[in-house]
Order: C-alpha cells, then sequence, then structure tokens
C-alpha cells in the first residue's frame, strides 16, 4: 500500500514550475496562442488571439511552408502592487505547416482588436482547372502564308517569300 502512494506521490513545486512555464511561457518555452481556422473559397483564414500585445513585439516568417507567429505581452511594471494578475504575460509562440498547394508569397496579416488574422490563398496551380479535349477531325491546317509583326499580330505576306520571324 505504501508503495503505490509513493508512486501517487507528487512534487507540488514541479508542478508550479511547469503550470508557470504553460501559462506565462518564457523565450525558451513560450505559451501557445488560440488559434481558429477554416476555408472560404480559395483562401485560407487563420485567426489567433493576441489581446494586450504591441504590435511591435508580433513577429511571423514562413519558411518551407511553416508560418512562425510569435508575440509577448509584457510583464507588469515590478512597482505595482498586484491585486490580481490573471492575464497571461511572456513570449508565445505557434507554427502552422502549410500544404505545397497554398501561395506562401501572397498572405497577408492585420493585427485588429487583440485578433491576429492572415488570409492565405491557394497557389493558382491547384486551383482547379477545365481542360478542353479536341476531337479528331477538327483540326486546322496552318497558313504558312502568314507571318507575324514584332508585336505579334498577323500579317499576311504577299511575296510568298518565307522570311524567319525574329521574337
Amino acid at each position: 500500500m505504501e508503495v503505490a502512494t509513493m508512486l501517487l506521490r507528487t512534487d507540488p513545486f514541479r508542478q508550479l514550475d511547469r503550470f508557470t512555464q504553460e501559462v506565462l511561457g518564457t523565450a525558451a518555452r513560450p505559451a501557445a496562442m488560440p488559434m481558429d481556422a477554416w476555408r472560404d473559397g480559395d483562401e485560407f483564414h487563420v485567426e489567433f488571439d493576441l489581446p494586450g500585445i504591441n504590435t511591435d513585439s508580433l513577429d511571423l516568417d514562413i519558411e518551407n511552408n511553416v508560418v512562425t507567429v510569435r508575440a509577448e505581452r509584457a510583464p507588469v511594471d515590478s512597482s505595482r502592487e498586484m491585486l490580481a494578475a490573471e492575464r497571461p504575460r511572456g513570449v508565445f509562440s505557434r507554427q502552422l505547416v502549410l500544404g505545397n498547394n497554398l501561395d506562401t508569397g501572397r498572405i497577408t496579416a492585420e493585427y485588429r482588436d487583440g485578433v491576429l488574422r492572415l488570409v492565405i490563398p491557394v497557389a493558382e496551380k491547384a486551383k482547379p482547372r477545365k481542360i478542353t479535349v479536341s476531337r479528331g477531325g477538327n483540326a486546322k491546317a496552318i497558313d504558312e502564308s502568314r507571318v507575324i509583326t514584332e508585336d505579334g499580330s498577323p500579317v499576311t505576306d504577299t511575296s510568298n517569300k518565307k522570311e524567319p520571324v525574329h521574337a
């Protein structure tokens, strides 16, 4: 009976340390930030809750299709006598792995009302498109008496002499 009790015993200081790191976050171990994500047509929308963050502390990077969002909420002024300090402070970080079908070069970001909003468009090459299938017998012969001018407009060659067209 005593062995089982010893195995279940916990260290309250270790629990407090773990709780502090999860809530407050440190540069080495940042806290997570709440996020919502959804698709709307040809765009993905992602929102992160970051109330009270100074926009100068926001850092948004993308490398190898991984978006990293980092922010920091400054600690409470030590000269204040706090009656309650419930809002998490410290470093917040979140990483999103994006698929290859998204256009990472056109991501937009906006921070308003304590929410960081990202819009990630689907890449043109990933959008579905219709491919026209030609049917046999509809082929047209090429008129060899036509040449193209430098501006790309077709001109009929009246001399019947073929000269190379330089683009």
